[in-house]
């Protein structure tokens, strides 16, 4: 299984990185006799990047850039990639030299094996402890929320054939993390261990707070937990209240009334607001169905079938 590999590159702010990626890459696939198309997307930078972009492509016409806009993001600038991307499989890569450009390579290997996702995933060997416990404690979380796998180290930084991609791009929603995306879609995977590295130059865009919005969304994008919590929540106190008012009940019957208008104030109070719950859970749990359904995945994805077209029959 040969073709032509298509490497797509985000870049935000990055002009003093974008010569040294493209001559990095382009090098490392060359000598290994890669046939390849670079594609750099320039999520609205601004400093120079663009304009570092054009000077790479004059120099070397596998490479090609898209100039968005304004910034719309990492996620956006993936999948305008896989939208325009001409190879027979994808490789995504981080502009800034962390994912080690030499492991293309193996990754190609790997894909001409047969396998559909060819995934880099990096220890955590110089993370500080701080980080390295907020990170198992984040997937912990999150793999008992979501409906889908996502493993600790395993990012963007991955090789998909052209099957994987179309399937990928089948999915139109807005509100897009991939990470989960690259897991929901499936397809044979395997995973190649790397070690962390560091920025070959220039200052990373992530702040702690982007990096918690991340997660947050990871979270969000594939469950409804937290509108289901509130029916669960809703019944506990319904049930509560229901035994707090029998107890009240009881001790009304056997010893009287101490003071009037009390039970019924608690009848009001508790009913009413487990009631108010209940019915917020339920609500919920219909949005959770709408946020699904105008997500417009598709139902299922096909790996493989023995169902021949009817034109290949006749």
């Amino acid at each position: 299984m040969n073709g032509l590999l298509s490497v797509i590159i985000p870049a935000y702010n990055e002009r003093e990185m974008i010569p040294k990626a493209a001559a990095t890459i382009a090098e490392i696939l060359e000598q290994a006799e890669i046939s390849y198309e670079l594609l750099f997307v320039n999520d609205g930078s601004r400093d120079l990047s663009w304009q570092c972009i054009e000077e790479a492509a004059d120099q070397n016409p596998s490479i090609r850039g898209l100039n968005f806009s304004r910034n719309f993001g990492k996620e956006s600038a993936m999948f305008a990639g896989l939208s325009e991307a001409v190879g027979d499989c994808v490789d995504v890569i981080d502009c800034d030299l962390q994912h080690p450009p030499e492991l293309i390579v193996q990754m190609y290997e790997k894909y001409q094996e047969g396998y559909d996702q060819v995934i880099a995933k990096r220890n955590r060997k110089g993370d500080s402890r701080l980080s390295i416990v907020f990170a198992k404690l984040y997937y912990k979380l999150a793999n008992k929320l979501v409906n889908v796998e996502m493993v600790d180290g395993a990012g963007d930084f991955r090789l998909l054939s052209r099957r994987t991609i179309h399937a990928l791009l089948e999915l139109k929603e807005n509100n897009r993390f991939s990470k989960g995306l690259f897991s929901w879609v499936g397809f044979n995977q395997i995973y190649i261990e790397y070690e962390n590295q560091e920025r070959a130059g220039g200052n990373s865009k992530w702040s702690f707070k982007s990096l918690l919005s991340y997660g947050v969304d990871g979270i969000l994008s594939f469950n409804n937990q937290p509108l289901r919590i509130c029916i669960y929540l809703g019944g506990i106190f319904m049930g509560i209240s229901i035994l707090y008012l029998l107890y009240l009940l009881i001790e009304i019957l056997l010893h009287g009334i101490d003071a009037p208008g009390y039970f019924t104030t608690i009848l009001l109070i508790t009913t009413l607001g487990g009631i108010q719950l209940f019915s917020i859970g339920v609500i919920g749990e219909y949005i959770g169905r709408i946020y699904f359904e105008v997500k417009k995945r598709p139902v299922y994805l096909i790996q493989e079938t023995n169902i021949k077209e009817e034109s290949e029959s006749e």
